[in-house]
């Protein structure tokens, strides 16, 4: 008699357990600046609108080109003309097809002066564009992005384009809903209007608190995406980020204080991540400030006086790799460095006094400087070693100044700054993604300020080679005229940590640390 009662309590808690929402929280570093796609600029930004939208193409769980709304394409023989083919289920969430319109709509929108992207470049390569994003050209047709039918999609590139599927994994590459920006404008990322056609959807944003994502019911491929909520929080104090994993409160941490790396690898061996990633971290000297803008011995100076050996290993402790150059290990391409790499770091120090004498500073007039960073413990970290390294080997007084993101972006933007924290991450696994924000045209993105006309030619011959020899030699002479004028301070190439929680599967590390959402799921 006792049985028939256990068996209903049994079945009640299986099916409470199997309706159970799902949750994760993943730290994101910075609050956002905009969930915009074409106004946003940094990776907290693009770890969101990854879960939200899907381009014609999109990364798998390990990083790599795979097919998103575009289900198949073809390449003309001369590389010139692409046809994309679209998913018959690819749908925005509230159920209506995603078009080529929709994508001839955001790539108009994007390269549209009036929106004033600082990515626009990043579709240069389309015929047309580059001359409509600088207003030289009024016709959004003459952009070379045509729908054929509503499933079909043709992109005709202005040259051979090596690189252009990866570029299309960039979110200014993503469609926006047409009817819905024309309907209420900028005001299209609110989470009562917003359309997505990724695995989610904006549910809430409380500025300082979370941005909430909800499940997208009409993805193509919700019936795989196991995660019904996910939370991205801020989390600039990179430790207290690490006390609220500690305490259960985050599934995934954006960041590992660099000083708490051994302990976390002791204590937590099970969820510590550590890879490989392309990107650069560097100090951006303003061109425009009159110390900088014709010395570049002095640019130079600052350079040598810095020991990459001890930053890495003392400072930030993550295995990245000092860097004598700009372009990090990328495919099909050679690493350049400055001359002075092959010296030791005796004649290193010794050539640095010597060019800072001859750029007009001494112990009788030292330099003044103030390095402006985005706030995080590790920044703060480096750049009061670098500060240091600077006053032990050249005599120059240095002062930190440390700014929330959305300031810290307005400051960098309008060139108010002598020297600035900078970090430059590959939209795609090739070197011109990161050669090609030097260019003296590209606007803001181009944080120094640099300009070179020989840079210039030698990058638009990149652009416009056919020949994988010649562009990857063109591109590498464009990195040697660049480390020649020294704009910037490479310092090191980028390795990622983050704590994963052992309750997660479908974490893949990868070498572009792009990690969706939908790939997720709870043990």
């Amino acid at each position: 008699m006792r049985k028939l009662p256990l068996l209903l309590l049994s079945l009640c808690l299986t099916t409470s357990f199997a309706h159970a929402e799902s949750v994760i929280k993943r730290g994101n570093g910075a609050e956002p600046e905009t969930l915009d796609i074409h106004k946003s600029t940094g990776v907290s930004e693009a770890n969101i609108e990854r879960d939200m939208l899907e381009g014609l193409v999109t990364e798998g769980v390990d990083g790599k080109l795979q097919p998103g709304v575009a289900e198949k394409w073809e390449i003309s023989d001369d590389g010139l003309s692409y046809t994309f083919h679209l998913r018959s289920d690819s749908k925005w969430s509230d159920g209506s097809p995603v078009t080529a319109g929709d994508f001839v709509y955001a790539y108009r929108r994007a390269l549209s002066p009036e929106t004033a992207s600082d990515y626009a470049f990043i579709l240069w390569p389309i015929a047309g564009a580059e001359a409509f994003s600088k207003g030289e050209q009024k016709d959004p047709a003459s952009v070379g992005v045509k729908a054929i039918d509503p499933q079909t999609l043709e992109i005709t590139l202005k040259a051979p384009t090596p690189y252009f599927l990866g570029m299309l994994m960039h979110h200014m590459a993503f469609p926006v809903p047409q009817k819905v920006v024309e309907k209420v404008g900028n005001d299209w990322i609110k989470p009562e209007n917003m359309l997505c056609n990724g695995a989610y959807c904006l549910s809430e944003w409380k500025p300082q608190s979370h941005v909430k994502l909800a499940k997208n019911p009409n993805y193509r491929r919700a019936a795989e995406v196991k995660i019904d909520t996910v939370y991205y929080i801020p989390t600039e104090d990179q430790n207290t980020e690490l006390k609220r994993f500690r305490a259960g409160e985050l599934d995934i941490t954006y960041d590992v204080p660099a000083d708490q790396i051994k302990n976390v690898q002791q204590d937590l061996p099970d969820a510590f991540r550590s890879t490989s990633y392309i990107g650069t971290y560097y100090y951006a000297l303003n061109l425009q400030n009159p110390a900088f803008k014709e010395n570049p011995k002095l640019r130079r100076a600052l350079t040598l006086a810095l020991d990459r050996d001890i930053l890495t290993e003392k400072i930030t402790q993550s295995g990245e790799i000092p860097a004598w150059g700009w372009v990090p290990a990328v495919d099909d391409y050679s690493q350049q460095a400055i001359e002075e790499k092959s010296l030791d770091k005796a004649a290193r120090t010794d050539l640095a006094k010597q060019l800072y004498t001859e750029s007009g500073y001494g112990a009788d007039k030292p330099l003044e400087l103030e390095i402006l960073y985005n706030t995080s413990d590790n920044n703060k970290k480096l750049a009061i070693a670098v500060a240091a390294m600077w006053k032990q080997v050249l005599g120059v007084k240095t002062s930190l100044r440390n700014e929330e993101w959305k300031v810290y972006l307005d400051s960098r933007n309008q060139k108010q700054y002598q020297v600035v924290r900078s970090g430059w991450i590959g939209d795609y696994n090739d070197a011109y993604s990161f050669l090609s924000i030097f260019k003296s045209d590209v606007g803001e993105i181009n944080t120094p300020g640099y300009q070179n006309p020989e840079f210039d030619r030698l990058m638009k011959e990149a652009e416009t080679q056919s020949d994988p020899k010649l562009r990857r030699e063109a591109m590498e002479q464009a990195e040697r005229v660049l480390l020649a004028d020294m704009p910037i301070v490479p310092i090191y190439h980028y390795t990622t940590q983050h704590l994963v929680s052992p309750r997660i599967s479908g974490w893949e590390d990868n070498v572009m640390d792009v990690h969706q959402t939908q790939y997720m799921g709870l043990k």
